[in-house]
């Protein structure tokens, strides 16, 4: 059993969804705004979000949660379609995405496959690297890594999505949140930080790859 926080401002998609998630066994939290979702949020396992949120957007909405809760799993609800909008929820940390309208049980399928996935997020392995988030620690062939905290956030934001190349502006946003420097080349500072403690070969890396004129990507194959 688990707590779904439901957030979307028309009350007929909260009672219908949140009669069908009931039905297959979870608790269900629900919120008509932006802001009353995130202050749920902290009670919740897995947040149902609406893109199209008055006040504050839903987008909004996903970007906090990414850097007040980054291991709380979100579907997204719209009625958007585009490929775009889809690589940009993607983008802000969105872990799928259901476009309206939809069955309800589809939706719950894919609540239930979400909590499955984000169970098995406990500990990623990637040959002899492995990263705990919960823990907050990383090893490599057994011993930990003297990471720093920003070092390590870098890292797991990395390793979340192999393949997906992230801008150093998208790293800012995400690892640095509110605390946002400005300034793109201190996602290198701290890149060869990072690179030497995994001891990377800068010529061909192990784990974290440079996508030239663009920033960096974890690498799916090892």
């Amino acid at each position: 059993m688990a707590k779904v926080l439901l957030v979307d401002d028309d009350p007929a998609i909260r009672e219908v969804l949140g009669a069908y998630l009931q039905q297959a066994g979870h608790w269900v939290l629900e919120a008509q705004d932006g802001e009353e979702g995130l202050g749920l949020a902290p009670g919740a396992d897995l947040v149902v979000l609406d893109l199209m949120l008055p006040n504050l957007s839903g987008w909004e909405v996903a970007k906090e949660l990414r850097k007040t809760h980054p291991e709380l799993p979100v579907l997204m609800l719209t009625a958007r379609g585009e490929e775009e909008e889809r690589v940009r929820g993607f983008e802000l940390g969105a872990d799928d995405y259901v476009t309206k309208p939809f069955s309800p049980r589809e939706v719950v399928a894919r609540v239930q496959a979400l909590l499955r996935r984000s169970g098995l997020k406990e500990e990623l392995i990637f040959a002899d690297l492995s990263i705990r988030p919960r823990d907050r620690l990383a090893l490599l062939g057994g011993e930990a890594l003297p990471l720093s905290k920003l070092e390590f956030d870098l890292l797991l934001t990395l390793a979340q999505y192999p393949g997906l190349v992230w801008s150093r502006e998208r790293l800012l946003e995400r690892v640095w949140g509110s605390d946002y420097p400005g300034v793109d080349r201190v996602v290198d500072v701290h890149m060869v930080s990072l690179r030497k403690k995994l001891g990377e070969d800068a010529e061909r890396p192990r784990f974290i790859e440079t996508v030239r004129g663009v920033g960096y990507r974890f690498r799916e194959e090892l």
